[in-house]
């Protein structure tokens, strides 16, 4: 029964090997076909300018709230084709007042924006609908309230969609973190960010075109959006839950790799967990409701993301917990074979299947390290030793992280299916 457990343990391991080599391989390629210089000082005129409806949703963002709004309204795109919509979400703080200071200042009084105090339901999902109805916009942007775009992220945005508007139905950024040194825990984070933007969004899309919209900065067709209904309101991870609708409609969501804002992330332990958590059971409720996808007639790279899903949110975690579980199990008997000889280790360290799966174990953590070094290498800033060490420390401290949030996550949708209940429970990301 253990060897049988150890079997799958290396198998699962060969079928990640597989696809890092295939994800990195794609983010290698897409990195070489990128690499010229943009002068932004002296960026070219787009086919058009669109307008763009660009929707701030704010929960008692009081400490954040005026350095995004004064970013958006510094953005290098005609005053006149965008307007922003900031949302004081049932704010019980100044988020409001915040806004009407600096729409009362002199240099932005050409510029279109205003603050909406708003008492409804449905979460960030219902703020994207209630600026749906009022948005005069051709597309939608979004940028959370911690989120402050580079002076260029609208251009490169809308340039992107603009080169096949019929399949582009919206565009993404690449997000970095702008308070990344301020303590192991957001470096770690820093690295997992650097490395999802730079290897797993721009492999995915250059081998199979396909992109994810993200929480936060992003722009989108706003009448496509209309013809789909909308977001699901209250849904714990709406940007999921749209993507796989996009796809659906036959849609890509494209990368714009020059676009970029930073955003602030957890800075605790406890607000890191309850962040993640909420993503992890909003992915696990979007991937259970589409594994149907995976029999039916449904374009493949529908079929190809419902699988990535499943196997990094269900199979590759099992795996792992099996594996973990029989190496501390063997460790503990081990240790008490020191004393009582009688008792022996269920699998022998020196056996063949122990052997392979190590050999395993060390090609999976050399590709670890190698993607990350490829991804630290290409954003300028990040290669450094002190980043490199952190990338060793992380592997076996934060990145085990995943496992126990990814755990917890699906006791709760177990629990509350057993229950008849929901018990989540929303918990703000804390501003610094």
């Amino acid at each position: 029964m253990i060897e049988t457990f150890y079997v799958i343990a290396i198998i699962t391991i060969w079928l990640s090997l597989i696809m890092m080599v295939v994800t990195l391989s794609g983010g290698v390629i897409f990195i070489f076909k990128h690499m010229q210089h943009t002068n932004v000082d002296k960026l070219p005129p787009l086919k058009r300018y669109p307008k763009v409806t660009l929707v701030v949703p704010a929960h008692n963002e009081e400490i954040v709230i005026q350095d995004t709004v004064k970013a958006i309204l510094n953005l290098n795109y005609p005053k006149d084709r965008y307007e922003l919509l900031v949302y004081a979400d049932n704010c019980n703080d100044q988020t409001a007042q915040k806004v009407r200071e600096l729409m009362a200042l002199k240099q932005y009084k050409d510029c279109n924006f205003r603050v909406i105090e708003r008492t409804g339901t449905g979460g960030k999902a219902g703020v994207l609908n209630d600026a749906l109805k009022v948005s005069t916009g051709e597309y939608l942007g979004v940028y959370d309230a911690d989120a402050a775009p580079e002076a260029n992220a609208l251009y490169f945005l809308v340039e992107k969609v603009l080169e096949n508007p019929e399949r582009y139905a919206a565009a993404f950024v690449r997000n970095k973190t702008r308070n990344y040194q301020q303590n192991f825990l957001t470096r770690c984070i820093n690295l997992e960010i650097v490395n999802t933007q730079r290897i797993q969004h721009t492999g995915l899309w250059q081998l199979f075109k396909i992109g994810r919209i993200p929480g936060t900065n992003f722009i989108i067709n706003k009448k496509i959006v209309q013809s789909i209904g909308g977001w699901n309101d209250g849904a714990l991870t709406e940007d999921t839950a749209i993507s796989f609708s996009l796809m659906r409609e036959g849609k890509l969501i494209a990368l714009a790799h020059r676009a970029e804002a930073f955003q602030q992330e957890p800075e605790t332990l406890f607000a890191y967990y309850n962040q993640r958590k909420r993503w992890a059971r909003g992915n696990y409720e979007v991937i259970m409701d589409n594994v149907k996808h995976l029999f039916d007639n449904t374009a493949w790279r529908i079929k190809l993301e419902v699988f990535y899903y499943v196997c990094t949110f269900f199979w590759f975690n099992f795996a792992i917990i099996v594996s973990n579980g029989i190496f501390l199990l063997n460790l503990i008997v081990a240790i008490t074979h020191a004393f009582f000889p009688q008792v022996h280790q269920i699998v022998s360290l020196g056996a063949p299947l122990s052997i392979l799966f190590m050999v395993n174990w060390l090609l999976m953590f050399f590709l670890y390290l190698l993607q990350m070094n490829i991804a630290l290498a290409s954003d300028y800033g990040q290669e450094t030793v002190k980043n490199f060490m952190y990338t060793l420390v992380s592997y076996f401290t934060y990145a085990q992280l995943f496992i126990v949030v990814s755990v917890v996550a699906m006791w709760d949708i177990i629990r509350d299916k057993i229950t008849g209940k929901n018990n989540t429970k929303w918990y703000k990301t804390q501003r610094f």
